[in-house]
């Protein structure tokens, strides 16, 4: 398996292999990795994966991706030794809330958010491919909330990695802050960015884009615009699909979605070959992926904070990777659009591709006050708290079900849920009256001192920070 880039999409010379693409996060043209052709999983090896554990499920999706990047005994090992310490036996279980309607619980890792899934298996896989290959990196990433969290508790203490983690100041909520500024780990820093988490992933990009200060410091990316996030995220998709009757039975996905990665994922799930009834897209008020695929319009406009906040988002990165498929995967075409969407804030998409991806996906808008009678709903109905994401994927699923158009009666439809409510009590309690019970792992860091640097939105500033405590570059 090789990887190319969709700035660069016709340029076999340039395909990488796994380990390369894993340590580089984004290609040096800006683009993102995608692999040059999906692994395909048939109806018989679909059927091979019933009654399979998690971790079972995990090594037969992810496998074909890797190349000889990590020996299959060494990472199947590393798939067991990942999810030994998940809080549910069946790690992304099931939970029936209605007839065909279904929850996908993906808050049962040591961060309690779906970002568990994929960074609980990449920290170690860092690990891994750094030791054969005799290298440090220097991790950087934005958050919008859940990211930061998952990926300092995939990366910190480890010899071979400093992890920098950007996220916008006052807004995320204080207990994803804190799972971040509590961990007192040398190897980890916290950055609070003055400005939206699109400014902390435009300053990431830039920081690629520098190519001095790339090389320097060896940088690379745990973002879902490194490929093995994406990687890891397909097989949640797949073990609900089969768990739910695939191949026999389509299975239809509601998405809560900012960046794109998971609901892409699941997108990939489909290429490989589970039988997919509809992908649908929830979205807050920032609405700019509704926008686009139900009136073809992606341009871009104010972040707004809302209850959601890991979705408070304009500047989808992951869109790319489908933008490269809708394109023909003519990474000269793709450049070319994204600069465009650079220049302009809008951008550009020919009617058959906009028709191409409305075949793909379906979206629905869902704003503040749905949101709350979505948690409402779901404890009244099934006394079952949600947070504000997995309510705005509630809300978008019960929207379809009354869709003449979506057709889904016929099959299961999964609401992901992608978070804990108790790392968003305030919200839960506005809307239901009830305030989640903290798991004792969030119980104890609402107590322990809090270590994060302040910056202001200047490329420079961070660079120097940086500077200033990554081990490649002699920081302390």
């Amino acid at each position: 398996m090789r990887y190319i880039s969709t700035r660069d999409g016709r340029s076999p010379a340039e395909a990488r292999p796994f380990d390369d693409i894993l340590l580089a996060g984004l290609a040096p043209d800006g683009g993102l990795y995608v692999p040059e052709t999906w692994p395909l999983f048939g109806a018989n090896e679909l059927r091979a994966l019933k009654g399979k554990s998690y971790a079972e499920t995990a090594f037969a999706v992810t496998a074909p991706f890797l190349g000889d990047a990590v020996s299959p005994a060494e990472w199947r090992a590393i798939i067991d030794r990942a999810y030994r310490g998940f809080d549910d036996a069946d790690v992304a279980p099931l939970r029936q809330v209605a007839p065909d309607l279904y929850l996908l619980e993906l808050f049962h890792g040591p961060t309690l958010a779906f970002k568990d899934y994929a960074l609980q298996l990449i920290g170690p896989l860092f690990d891994a491919v750094l030791k054969r290959k005799h290298q440090r990196v220097t991790v950087i990433g934005a958050t919008s909330g859940d990211t930061g969290s998952a990926a300092i508790e995939a990366c910190r203490d480890r010899d071979s990695i400093d992890i920098f983690m950007l996220y916008p100041a006052g807004r995320i909520s204080e207990v994803q802050r804190r799972q971040m500024t509590t961990v007192q780990s040398a190897n980890v820093h916290a950055v609070a960015v003055d400005g939206t988490f699109d400014d902390c992933q435009d300053l990431v990009k830039a920081m690629f884009a520098d190519a001095k200060f790339r090389d320097a410091f060896h940088l690379s990316a745990v973002n879902s615009i490194n490929w093995a996030r994406i990687m890891a995220q397909i097989v949640y998709y797949v073990a609900a699909g089969v768990a739910l009757g695939a191949p026999s039975t389509p299975v239809a996905f509601a998405v809560p979605t900012g960046n794109f990665g998971n609901v892409y994922a699941a997108h990939a799930a489909r290429a490989m070959g589970l039988p997919v009834s509809r992908l649908i897209v929830a979205t807050n008020r920032n609405d700019i992926l509704t926008r686009f695929f139900n009136q073809g319009d992606m341009s871009l406009g104010p972040v707004e904070p809302t209850i959601s906040p890991s979705m408070d988002i304009q500047i989808s990165s992951n869109f790319e990777r489908l933008y490269f498929e809708l394109a023909g995967r003519d990474g000269k075409a793709v450049a070319s659009a994204f600069a465009e969407f650079r220049k302009t804030g809008t951008l550009p998409i020919a009617k058959p591709q906009w028709e191409k991806a409305r075949s793909l996906f379906s979206a629905y808008r869902v704003d503040e006050d749905q949101t709350r009678a979505a948690m409402k709903a779901a404890y009244n109905e099934s006394g079952r708290l949600i947070d504000p994401h997995s309510a705005v994927a509630l809300a978008a699923a019960k929207r379809a079900l009354g869709d003449t158009s979506m057709n889904l009666s016929a099959g299961p439809l999964v609401v992901v849920a992608t978070a804990h409510p108790a790392k968003f009590p305030d919200a839960v309690e506005s809307a239901t009256g009830i305030r989640p019970e903290a798991p004792p792992r969030l119980a104890r860091i609402m107590k322990l001192p809090e270590r994060l640097e302040k910056l202001p939105n200047r490329l420079g500033a961070v660079e120097d920070f940086i500077k200033s405590r990554a081990r490649l570059g002699g920081g302390r």
